[in-house]
């Protein structure tokens, strides 16, 4: 039955996201009523949040990756998202052409979430990521990064550190702004 309210996204949480996303207010809407019936609560749980998101990538195993992005976007750790949370999650991570915020890909990357990035770390999401690329992509990459190992090394050597030394932000967002190469592997990008 629900009161009239909560059929609708509020104004300020619209402006808010049509300002900070690149979706359209139409848009925002149809993902607000899905939202509503997927979760009445108001809060989406990690593992519905990896059904909605292994739907963005149909080719590939999503499920790791999604549970990182969820992590990265859960600031208060409780276990769930709100609407604007993952509506800013979606649009950062599902935008074909991603303006990726490197603030948001330092937290994808901080696993622990105590501030810094260690090879580890890399080689997790590198893991997270190679499983969205599908089986035949893979086979095509070139020969230094065709593996999450070979991924994640390729992607430690842009940052000038030692493999026991730990990467801080400012660190992270100057290696990967500077190297080309660097944004592409922090990233999958499906090929439309």
């Amino acid at each position: 039955m629900g009161n009239a309210r909560s059929s609708a996204v509020s104004k300020e949480i619209l402006d808010d996201l049509k300002l900070n996303t690149k979706f359209t207010e139409s848009e925002i809407s149809q993902w607000y009523e899905n939202f509503q019936q997927q979760c009445p609560t108001g809060r989406i749980t990690s593992d519905e949040f990896q059904k909605i998101y292994e739907r963005f990538f149909p080719d590939s195993d999503a499920k790791n990756y999604a549970q990182h992005v969820f992590r990265s976007f859960d600031t208060n750790d409780d276990g769930t998202l709100d609407f604007k949370e993952y509506i800013i999650a979606l649009h950062m991570t599902s935008s074909g052409k991603m303006a990726l915020k490197l603030e948001w890909a330092f937290s994808l990357f901080d696993v622990d979430k105590n501030g810094y990035i260690t090879k580890a770390e890399v080689a997790e999401i590198c893991h997270a990521i190679f499983k969205l690329i599908p089986k035949e992509q893979q086979s095509q990459l070139p020969s230094d990064e065709n593996t999450p190992e070979k991924r994640a090394n390729k992607l430690w050597s842009y940052f000038d550190k030692k493999d026991n030394e730990r990467l801080a932000e400012g660190e992270f967002i100057k290696g990967v702004t500077d190297n080309e190469n660097a944004l592409r592997l922090i990233q999958y990008n499906p090929q439309k």
